[in-house]
Order: C-alpha cells, then sequence, then structure tokens
C-alpha cells in the first residue's frame, strides 16, 4: 500500500473521522482509524459502532490496500508534519512509513480484517438541504435533546420530512423545541426518523456555514449524512417519540413581545446568586409592558426588570434559569412572542413575524410563597 496526498486534505480528514473513533473497545482496531487506498483516491474511516465517518481524501495511489493505525498517534503525527506533501507506505507486516520534508516516522499498523464494516444504507428515502440550514436546524434543536437514557427515543431528535417541509423536534421533560425549514423539493414522499443527538452533534461539525447541500438518507435501521466529501452514518432511534403537536397548548390568553438579547441579559444578572449547591427558580412577574425578575438563595438575592411589549397581567411564573436561557439564546429570532396562561402552565416561545419557523417550550417550576 502505496500513496502521496497533500497533508492539508489528510489531516482534515483525521480530525473528522476521529470524532467517532472508540475511546475504548474490545476490538482494538476499533481505536484506530481505517485507511483503504484504492484507484480514484483513499477513504478514511473511524468507527465505534453507533456513529461511522468516512471521508474521501484525493491522493496519487500508487498500490492499493488497507491498513488500521491508532488515530490519536496517527494524527499527532500528521499535525506536526510540515505543509507539504506526505508519502505515506505500509509493508507486508502492517510496518507503516510516513514521510513528509525531512520528517521521517515509522509506526505499527493492524490488519484491516479485524475492522468491522460500515453499515450499508439502503435509498429508502433522501432528502437534499443547504448545509448552513441544516446545521443551524441542529443547533437551535440539540439543546434540548433528553440525556435520561431511560427513554432512548428522546435521546435523539425527531425528523419529520412533508410537503410542508422539514420539521426538527427534540424534547427532554423539561422543554421541548420545534424547527421548521421549508424544502426546495421533496421526491420519494414524506418519511420521518429520530437520530441520535450524539451523532447529530458531529453532522453540526462538519458541515459548515456554507450553501452547499447536504444529503441526508433513510435505511430501514441507518440514517446517512452525505457532507460533500464526508459521510456520517448512525443508527436510528427506535420507539414512540412525544406527540409534540398535541403537548403544545396554544390557547394562551398572556402573550407579551420581548427583544431576545434584553431578557436573556435580566436572566443572566439574577442568576448569578444561583449555584450547582444552590439552586433557586427564577421568579418571573409579568406586567403592563415589564417583567420583574428575581432569585434568591443563600448567596444572596438579585432583582432585575426587562421591558417588554404586552400586560402580563400580574402572572407570577417561576423558571430554571439555565432552561429559559437556553431557549432564548437559541431562538433565531431578535424579538420573540411569550404566550403564558397559569403559573404552572408551560411557557411558549414564538416569532413575532408570521414565519412559524420556530417553537419552544419550557415548563415552569413551583415557587413557594413569596417571602
Amino acid at each position: 500500500m502505496k500513496f502521496t496526498c497533500e497533508k492539508a486534505l489528510l489531516q482534515n480528514a483525521i480530525a473528522v473521522t476521529s470524532r467517532a473513533v472508540a475511546q475504548k473497545s474490545t476490538i482494538p482496531a476499533l481505536e484506530g482509524l481505517l485507511l483503504h487506498a484504492g484507484e480514484e483516491g483513499i477513504t478514511v474511516s473511524g468507527y465505534n459502532m453507533q456513529t461511522g465517518i468516512r471521508a474521501k481524501v484525493s491522493a496519487g495511489v500508487e498500490e492499493t490496500g488497507d491498513i488500521v493505525l491508532n488515530a490519536r498517534l496517527f494524527g499527532d503525527i500528521i499535525r506536526r508534519m510540515a505543509d507539504d506533501m506526505v508519502t505515506f507506505t505500509a509493508g507486508e507486516k502492517q510496518q507503516v512509513r510516513l514521510c513528509c520534508g525531512d520528517a521521517d516516522f515509522e509506526i505499527p499498523g493492524l490488519s484491516a480484517a479485524d475492522y468491522p464494516d460500515l453499515p450499508e444504507v439502503e435509498d429508502e428515502y433522501a432528502v437534499s438541504l443547504q448545509r448552513k440550514v441544516l446545521r443551524s436546524m441542529i443547533e437551535e434543536v440539540a439543546f434540548a435533546v433528553s440525556t435520561n437514557e431511560s427513554r432512548p427515543v428522546h435521546t435523539g431528535a425527531l425528523f419529520e420530512i412533508a410537503e410542508g417541509g422539514l420539521t426538527m423536534a427534540a424534547v427532554d421533560g423539561f422543554r421541548l423545541a420545534v424547527r421548521k425549514e421549508p424544502l426546495e423539493k421533496l421526491e420519494g414522499g414524506a418519511f420521518s426518523f429520530v437520530a441520535p443527538g450524539s451523532a447529530l452533534n458531529e453532522v453540526k461539525g462538519i458541515c459548515g456555514d456554507v450553501e452547499d447541500l447536504a444529503e441526508i438518507t433513510l435505511g430501514k435501521r441507518h440514517i446517512l449524512f452525505t457532507v460533500g466529501d464526508v459521510e456520517l452514518i448512525c443508527r436510528r432511534l427506535e420507539g414512540e417519540f412525544l406527540d409534540y403537536r398535541n403537548a403544545i397548548p396554544r390557547k394562551n390568553p398572556i402573550q407579551v413581545t420581548v427583544e431576545t438579547k434584553a431578557l436573556i441579559e435580566s436572566i443572566d444578572r439574577v442568576s448569578v446568586v444561583i449555584s450547582d449547591k444552590l439552586k433557586s427558580p427564577v421568579r418571573c412577574r409579568f406586567e403592563e409592558d415589564r417583567v420583574l425578575l428575581s432569585a434568591k438563595t443563600g448567596n444572596g438575592e438579585a432583582k432585575d426588570v426587562c421591558r417588554l411589549e404586552g400586560d402580563g397581567e400580574e402572572l407570577e411564573i417561576g423558571f430554571n434559569n439555565r432552561y429559559l436561557m437556553e431557549a432564548l439564546r437559541y431562538a433565531p429570532a431578535d424579538t420573540v412572542r411569550i404566550e403564558l396562561n397559569t403559573s404552572v402552565s408551560p411557557a411558549i416561545i414564538v416569532p413575532t413575524d408570521e414565519k412559524d419557523n420556530f417553537l419552544y417550550m419550557v415548563l415552569p417550576v413551583r415557587l413557594k410563597n413569596a417571602d
């Protein structure tokens, strides 16, 4: 096996695929990267039996072949090399020689025969959308993905693809995040699936802020995200996802409009007295054209006022500071409308315009009687 390629291209492929390498595994090969040299170039793969990432790299291949290299060592060597052409040679005894400029390394490899095959994804359904759109949708929903393994299906985000566009939803028992985007065209009919949150974080990382298309392909058990020369394969999460549409109360008599940044800053200020050891809800009293925020713990008491438009009808309601702040922080709008009903009803955060492209729901925290 022998090839030459640009150091920068190889380094990028290693960085991307290493994110799917198993940290510890009963299969030693899974702690490494699989390199395949074919007639059209080389492919670098990382796989942890849950998520696999495969990257294609342009290279001049003199001898085809396959080998597995320790991901950390291989990455460290390539990263330290000069910005020049890398020559890669693997002998019959899995001994690898790496040359670049005046640098010369020899490292041991492992047989590719011990490396499990990445799953094949049958082309049942597919959809394409801009990479930057997919990236922003994941970012604005993934924070609400559950980390509670008792309901595995909620440790992922629901994708619903239909004529109306793509809808993503995530729920963790305390909040709900929903994002919608139109699709230019849909071929093959409507479909839906749940993708693991851990895999979506990797998809977000490889999408970049560009308008080039990413493709999502759904198979019977796996999902394939194709982003340029990079492919990410992950398993589908099975189970009944929350019927979130019926969980959202939309007949809320109190509706106020507020600048997102201003409310985040007010919550952040009163959160200073809250810590992991000294927890407290942020008490919000919605009045006419303003909301009074306060928090009180053993660290002290903090109060602030945030201006808004509308009449809060003196409603007093408490929220987990982080949950409310995250919903506001990820909302893709400078101003939002907050819909409220009672002190024990969820707060609904939606756009102030007619876009209807996001909705966040945050459950309240029961307040004790005021001191």
